[in-house]
């Protein structure tokens, strides 16, 4: 009896704490803009994209002129003996002169292959590379968090089905008691019925346990607090008119490790362009500006020089043989570029079986899911008839416990395989490229 008192307590504790904690309700499209604003991957992807911004700019092709400037001064104060050809030596100190000099220069290749053309295009691509990887991190993201949320949601509904249960063994148990008292009944009727009491609050507490420990989870995924509390929105929106031949052609366009693998492949022919270029005379120019000005000593036969002016030159250069380096940069991206065009078909048909094996889970999914909406009536049906004979007296504790959990089990059964589908059904979106216009 003690042990039926602990179980109470317990169970007392856990609903005046759900009572005050659940305050405020998480909706589906709050949690993606919390996501999407705090979670640590999609923010660290951003961040690489933000990289990719700098370093896909027209500063980093080479199309831009190179400016250098420079200054200089020097200073010196000597001393020592001159000797002429014809007259005495004569010594000296304080032989002091100074020089300082600044210039500008300009550098420019007018031509160079189309070689920065290629590599602009490739830092372009790379761009779209890393913005693809961005997306690529935010679906995945979006499919973990409603992964997440959907089994908050499961869970709620199952310990809310679970405490239905557990009132109803409550209501047993004190039938039991009270026929005992009235001479109805035996004590082998309440032990049973305790028993049933106790499992059932085990498992209500089991799983408020699981309930609030994915909670945490999901605010893990959310970016925030893990002890916040919250309630979800346990409705479920489905999807209308899937067709297979459609998520087929949409796949093909819009999946996104497919639009990686199609601008890999595009950077290999930028990458082949680039070392042909090599191969290409380049012309460059050059100017610039430069001043100078000395003070010299009394040793010198100058007083002082001045000098300023422009200098302007062109070069042109050409890479007739370098020992064949250019020829195997030259095989080695016509073979990237192969390798590249095998990792394309590759992902197309492993996109294609995904999208095949994602929709027979769909199907699947959808049918378990009405299933169990039949078997849920059939099973209410039989529990409300056995509630009926059980108060008559018309049938067994063991008859009524098992119509209670056939009950239990359908509820159980449906919320999961509601659950499932939807999961199902996201997961089928994402592979299409379509995850952005499903309905949560």
């Amino acid at each position: 009896m003690n042990f039926k008192i602990g179980i109470m307590t317990l169970i007392a504790s856990v609903l005046t704490f759900t009572i005050h904690a659940q305050e405020e309700v998480l909706q589906k499209d709050q949690a993606v803009a919390i996501a999407m604003e705090n979670n640590f991957d999609i923010i660290l992807s951003n961040l690489d994209v933000q990289v990719a911004v700098n370093n896909s700019s027209i500063q980093n092709s080479g199309y831009l002129p190179s400016i250098n400037g420079a200054a200089g001064a020097n200073y010196s104060n000597t001393g020592g003996s001159a000797t002429p050809r014809q007259g005495d030596e004569t010594e000296f100190t304080g032989n002091k002169s100074t020089g300082m000099n600044a210039s500008i220069n300009l550098n420019y290749t007018l031509f160079d292959g189309f070689g920065r053309a290629n590599t602009y295009k490739q830092l372009q691509e790379n761009l779209h590379i890393s913005e693809l990887q961005a997306r690529q991190i935010v679906e995945n993201t979006i499919l973990n968090i409603f992964n997440s949320y959907y089994e908050v949601a499961r869970l709620t509904q199952d310990v809310g089905n679970q405490k239905q249960t557990l009132g109803i063994s409550k209501v047993r148990l004190d039938r039991a008691t009270y026929g005992l008292e009235y001479g109805q009944g035996s004590q082998l009727d309440i032990l049973n019925a305790e028993v049933d009491y106790n499992n059932d609050s085990i498992t209500y507490l089991t799983n408020t346990q699981l309930l609030q420990n994915e909670k945490r989870n999901l605010n893990l995924l959310l970016g925030r607090d893990v002890n916040i509390e919250f309630r979800v929105d346990t409705s479920l929106a489905y999807a209308n008119n899937l067709l297979l031949d459609v998520l087929l052609v949409n796949a093909r366009d819009n999946n996104v490790s497919l639009l990686q693998q199609q601008a890999s492949l595009r950077n290999a022919h930028y990458t082949i362009k680039s070392v042909t270029s090599g191969s290409v005379p380049k012309l460059s120019v050059n100017g610039g500006y430069s001043w100078n000005e000395n003070q010299f000593g009394a040793t010198s036969f100058l007083e002082q020089q001045k000098s300023q002016g422009v200098n302007l030159g062109a070069t042109l250069s050409w890479n007739i043989y370098d020992g064949g380096s250019t020829r195997i940069k030259r095989q080695n991206s016509q073979i990237a570029l192969e390798s590249r065009t095998v990792n394309l078909q590759k992902e197309q048909r492993n996109i294609e079986r995904n999208l095949s094996n994602a929709w027979t889970a769909y199907q699947t999914a959808l049918f378990v899911k009405e299933a169990q909406q039949k078997n849920l009536q059939t099973s209410q049906t039989n529990f409300d008839r056995s509630v009926d004979q059980y108060k008559l007296g018309q049938i067994t504790n063991i008859v009524f416990r098992q119509a209670q959990l056939n009950l239990l089990n359908a509820q159980l059964s449906l919320n999961q395989a509601k659950y499932t589908s939807k999961i199902a059904e996201l997961f089928l979106l994402q592979i299409s490229g379509d995850l952005r216009k499903a309905q949560f």
